[in-house]
């Protein structure tokens, strides 16, 4: 099946019964997802012996004949903007882009417009097949607006659905990879080690998220190296830059974790606004360097994946963007 025609007819037979007439088709048409298909079917669009058919869970009987008609992805509601975008790779699939701060991904109150959504509408307007019947990016994870770095962007449903089933392990079972740089204040005490602390919506500010227990948070596990502490000639560093691995992907998962054992991230105001006396430790240099960085230093540096049609494995790294780079250069001689 060609995902990326128009108005194209499938025709499917039955030769067993038993099953769902979803899963059926779901088992037969793998470029378009399940969920896509219970859409199709309550919409009118499957005919069984040439009669329309709405219920999902129809069981299938030998011999019945199933046609699939799929419609032509409506437009996308956020407006395509040509917006420059810093495009690490592409194919008919997906693309992987190197996102600039002060960028949402997507579409919100707030922010209706120069979003990583309506640049991705301008820049691949018809490549993109339809996600949910909606010509639009499928959008399989986020980083927040001044997070720079590596996110990966489905064109296709099947692209779409291939990375979302990646996405939801979590790299448990190998095949996805995110490594993220980060400055935060002061030295955790092992060089090395895990944070382990469920995270859920905090109960004094709705706009923020904390470490919650019991059934207010989900799982958060995130994995910590040290890289480097500053200046060098102190016992108790300054700042340490590390590298941190998610195993989950929980919304400012890594800001709440390091606010939570208490090495929030430079320049963090939402969860490290406690640490302006550090700032003054800093030399002139460095504090001029985090006034202009006016963001958390945080970025999304290393991502790899197994590509969802081909079957191989992508890997992609960034170096760390010009703010955070000369902030680190500036601690480091201070």
């Amino acid at each position: 099946m060609n995902n990326n025609a128009r108005s194209e007819v499938i025709v499917a037979s039955a030769r067993e019964a038993g099953g769902r007439l979803d899963r059926f088709l779901a088992d037969r048409l793998p470029g378009i997802s399940r969920a896509r298909l219970q859409q199709l079917i309550r919409g009118g669009h499957v005919l069984r012996n040439d009669a329309a058919i709405a219920d999902c869970g129809h069981r299938i009987t030998a011999g019945e004949r199933y046609r699939v008609h799929l419609p032509a992805p409506a437009p996308a509601t956020p407006k395509a903007e040509a917006i420059p975008l810093a495009i690490s790779y592409e194919d008919a699939d997906l693309i992987v882009v190197d996102k600039q701060k002060g960028m949402a991904v997507h579409p919100a109150p707030g922010h209706s417009s120069g979003t990583l959504v309506n640049a991705l509408l301008a820049h691949c307007g018809p490549a993109l097949s339809g996600i949910g019947g909606v010509r639009r990016p499928g959008i399989v994870h986020r980083l927040d607006k001044d997070t720079t770095g590596l996110l990966v962007v489905a064109k296709t449903e099947r692209a779409h659905a291939g990375l979302a089933e990646q996405f939801a392990a979590h790299g448990a079972d190998g095949r996805l990879v995110r490594r993220y740089r980060a400055l935060v204040w002061g030295a955790l005490p092992r060089k090395q080690g895990t944070i382990d602390a469920p995270i859920g919506r905090s109960t004094s500010n709705r706009t923020k998220m904390a470490v919650a227990r019991g059934s207010a948070g989900r799982a958060a596990v995130t994995h910590y190296r040290q890289l480097g502490a500053y200046p060098t000639h102190q016992a108790k560093p300054v700042a340490t830059l590390l590298e941190l691995e998610l195993k989950t992907g929980r919304t400012h998962q890594i800001r709440v974790h390091l606010a939570h054992v208490g090495h929030p991230l430079l320049g963090d105001r939402s969860y490290g606004a406690g640490f302006k006396a550090s700032a003054r430790t800093l030399s002139p240099e460095a504090q001029a360097a985090l006034a202009a960085l006016g963001r958390q230093a945080l970025h999304a540096a290393e991502l790899s994946f197994v590509h969802p049609a081909s079957g191989d494995r992508l890997a992609f790294s960034s170096p760390l963007p010009t703010d955070m780079a000369r902030l680190l250069a500036a601690l480091e001689r201070a």
